[in-house]
């Protein structure tokens, strides 16, 4: 089984801006044709989780039963628009708490694999990706053995490339090319 795991804020939504959170359902705004290319990593067989550091509820800025109910309304405007998310993961801690699921840890995706290999599904890690909006989401898909793109629609900037500690595989300006990118490079190409 293929694995696809996306970043949220910046991937999925606009991003709120650096030290800024997502803090109620009225504040997100998904990115354009995130539902199309959700749809076509799910008609070629991938599964698609999302991985999020949302720190924000540590620190008190907005509750987790908020976080919940963006969760939901974020996952039922996908399904209907017939795009699946397998499943959405955050780590709601912050940096000093030192957890293993924080990003660039890689504590939360490895409990995808664990929970998808307890239930009898193997993972094929070498057609599996790591999209996000940040280096910090680049070193944690190399660290957990993907492979990584790296998009434009967030965080990080294509100007700042000689300060990036760690190069993503791929590139793109969205989580649109991304998809083309891993549909063109997938051992099952819709194409």
């Amino acid at each position: 089984m293929k694995l696809v795991f996306l970043d949220r804020d910046g991937v999925i939504n606009e991003y709120p801006g650096d030290f800024q959170y997502v803090t109620s359902w009225d504040k997100f705004r998904f990115l354009p044709g995130v539902h199309q290319a959700i749809q076509r990593l799910n008609r070629q067989g991938y599964k698609v989780f999302v991985i999020s550091n949302q720190a924000g509820v540590s620190k008190g800025i907005y509750p987790k039963e908020e976080l919940d109910f963006i969760t939901r309304n974020m996952l039922k405007e996908l399904n209907k628009l017939g795009a699946h998310i397998n499943g959405v993961y955050y780590c709601t801690h912050t940096e000093e708490d030192n957890c293993n699921c924080r990003k660039p840890k890689t504590g939360l995706v490895e409990k995808v694999i664990a929970g998808l290999k307890k239930n009898g599904v193997l993972p094929e890690l070498s057609d599996s990706y790591f999209v996000g909006d940040s280096i910090r989401d680049i070193d944690t898909g190399k660290a957990a053995r993907l492979k990584t793109i790296l998009v434009f629609s967030g965080k990080e900037k294509p100007e700042n490339k000689n300060i990036w500690q760690t190069l993503p595989d791929f590139t793109a300006k969205d989580l649109s090319g991304a998809v083309e990118i891993i549909l063109k490079n997938s051992k099952t190409s819709d194409k």
